[in-house]
């Protein structure tokens, strides 16, 4: 693929070729400041507010443009609407229909208009990248913080976009308006739900969307899920993303996902019975339900890997493990063998794709769907958070089979198994691979009768990684192939390796997310042992107060992504989510005479809503190291 320099060459209108970023000029201006600093020539300070000014300078072009351009939309708009007027008395179908050329033609202007801001805020974006990649700065935040929030800012024409979509509202109404040729005269306010089929309107749209594509609470959602949306496409990639996506494919990977998690959870509320039963003390039941985890953390390395080559093999690899892990934790208790009902966990473990489930958003949806399937794979995940617990408060009962036992220990990985080979079934039925692997399959397979297929397959799986080094290669070479994830990765084949490629900050966040994932897992693994112990609670009822756990994960996601974002800065929310979860922790220790059920649910619904609140923006701060909340990068540009 071809840097985007070569891109804004190519696509830019001819007429307008002088109001657009001058992006080589850029370029070229950050390797100087490379070459003078590592010379002495100059310090980082003199380079950093030269290329300020020189960015602050290439938006105004950009912007004054931008609003001269819709002074022209608007005034032609001003026009067509005296003559709309004056046919609302005299309707004329052969007028009405000229008028509505008229607008349509004023669409289509519309839509380069789109376009240019399209591309300019991408060369933006991207020089800015390149800045921080060869200082190895965050100017990034700084600069789109410090512009975008302030009183005259010239980034908010093209992140709001606040004039287009007046024009583009008042077009829409007007062509809705002339709809029909009989003289009913309809408006898009009274009637909300009509949906006018203009081309010229779905264009607009298209390129609306593709500016702003998410809502807040869906881009949370996204950054929560660890799934980033990728730099805006060219047209002619988007319409290879919408040829090669498939829908049943998408839900098979939400399916998986929900399943995982019921997996997860649906042990919880018994697992301290089932060791009791096996000859083991309560609190084993914490081993057991942590061993799932453990084995996650070895099988996201492997299926990352795997990924760069598939995603059917690996997702049908998962429903096979999962099967078996389930089976055996059910026949561990026939077998009175508390090592095979840890193997069986392990096993389920070992079957977690997420990361593939993750990946296959991030790579094979849409753009303009994709935060919608990242905010479906986080409600997906929340779902079988609370699904799990639930469906264990159901299965109280106990009877044979032959030799085979099934009761409230043993149901859950029945039923599972089921699920699981229900989910086997239908993936070998419905699932599609991307159109790229397949055809990379089949020159592969071409390619192995000379001799060479195997080390090909082997350098082209580990082409694309999901886990890639955080430098990307300096010079010229990594210059011309900016946009080529192949040239720009390169793979972590180990845990170690991969460890090793993470910053300092990046480590401390990942500290963190590790102590909140470890208070939410005690508060989880050990409810069934606490209550039991101070509160005779029944499994049912401990079922249900973890279900209620579950089902708080999306309320929350929408509080905060809604709301909460705008309001402060992730380092505040950090910090406020951080000081709530140890009040939860500490408030759930028994210090007086009693410990009452009321001090137990307060506490615990502390810890684990604030701890999903730190989870959410810790992820967040690990994969995008993004600006201050009130203004993503994405949004921005």
């Amino acid at each position: 693929m071809v840097n985007f320099g070569k891109v804004l060459a190519s696509d830019q209108l001819e007429e307008w070729k002088e109001y657009y970023i001058n992006y080589k000029m850029m370029k070229k201006k950050v390797k100087q400041y490379v070459q003078q600093t590592q010379d002495g020539g100059r310090n980082h300070e003199q380079v950093l507010k030269e290329f300020s000014r020189m960015l602050d300078e290439q938006i105004e072009k950009v912007v004054l443009f931008l609003l001269t351009q819709q002074g022209h939309l608007a005034s032609r708009l001003e026009k067509l609407g005296q003559q709309r007027a004056i046919l609302t008395e005299h309707s004329d179908i052969s007028q009405v229909s000229q008028v509505r050329e008229a607008y349509r033609q004023v669409g289509l202007d519309l839509v380069k208009l789109l376009r240019f801001v399209d591309m300019n805020a991408t060369g933006i974006r991207k020089i800015l990248k390149k800045f921080d990649k060869r200082f190895g700065y965050r100017f990034t935040d700084y600069y789109v913080s410090t512009r975008a929030n302030h009183p005259y800012s010239q980034l908010q024409p093209i992140f709001k976009q606040v004039g287009i979509v007046a024009v583009a509202g008042a077009l829409t109404r007007n062509l809705a308006s002339l709809q029909d040729h009989q003289g009913s005269f309809i408006s898009i306010y009274d009637h909300p739900s009509i949906t006018l089929k203009d081309p010229v309107i779905e264009q607009i749209n298209n390129s609306v969307q593709k500016l702003t594509h998410s809502t807040t609470f869906l881009t949370f959602l996204g950054q929560h899920a660890m799934i980033i949306p990728e730099d805006v496409q060219t047209s002619s990639e988007d319409l290879v993303d919408d040829q090669s996506y498939h829908f049943m494919s998408l839900m098979l990977n939400l399916v998986n996902t929900f399943l995982y998690m019921v997996n997860t959870y649906i042990i919880v509320p018994t697992a301290d019975d089932y060791s009791v039963s096996l000859g083991a003390a309560a609190t084993v039941c914490g081993v057991i339900i942590g061993s799932m985890a453990v084995a996650q953390v070895f099988s996201s390395v492997y299926f990352s890997a795997w990924s760069n080559r598939s995603y059917f093999r690996p997702l049908v690899f998962s429903s096979i493990m999962l099967f078996s892990g389930n089976v055996l934790y059910a026949l561990a208790y026939d077998l009175n063998s508390l090592t095979v009902l840890i193997l069986g966990r392990l096993l389920c473990g070992l079957g977690s794709a997420r990361a593939v489930n993750r990946r296959y958003i991030s790579d094979c949806v849409p753009l303009k769907i994709r935060l919608k399937a990242s905010a479906g794979f986080v409600s997906a995940s929340a779902l079988g958070m609370a699904c799990g617990p639930a469906l264990a408060g159901l299965l109280q009962t106990e009877f044979k089979i032959y030799a085979v036992t099934f009761n409230q220990n043993t149901l859950p990985g029945w039923i599972m198994s089921l699920a699981w080979v229900g989910n086997l079934i239908w993936l070998w039925i419905s699932f599609k691979e991307p159109d790229h692997f397949a055809k990379e399959n089949a020159v592969n397979t071409q390619s192995s009768d000379s001799g060479h297929g195997r080390n090909d397959n082997l350098e082209g799986g580990l082409a694309q990684p999901l886990l890639t080094e955080a430098k990307e290669r300096q010079g010229e070479n990594a210059d011309n192939n900016e946009n080529d994830p192949k040239e720009s990765h390169k793979a972590a084949t180990s845990i170690a390796a991969a460890y090793r490629l993470l910053t300092p900050s990046v480590k401390v966040q990942l500290l963190i997310y590790f102590m909140l994932k470890f208070a939410m897992e005690i508060l989880l693994s050990e409810s069934s042992v606490v209550t039991t112990f101070y509160f005779n609670w029944s499994t049912s009822t401990v079922a249900i107060f973890l279900a209620v756990l579950g089902l708080t994960v999306l309320p929350v996601n929408v509080i905060v992504g809604s709301y909460i974002t705008n309001l402060f800065q992730d380092r505040q929310i950090l910090v406020a989510s951080e000081i709530m979860v140890l009040i939860g922790i500490a408030s759930s220790f028994h210090f007086g005479s009693s410990y009452c059920v009321a001090q137990y649910v307060v506490s615990a619904l502390i810890t684990f809503v604030f701890a999903e609140v730190l989870e959410g923006k810790t992820k967040n701060k690990k994969t995008l190291n993004r600006p201050p909340p009130t203004l993503s990068l994405k949004q921005a540009l």
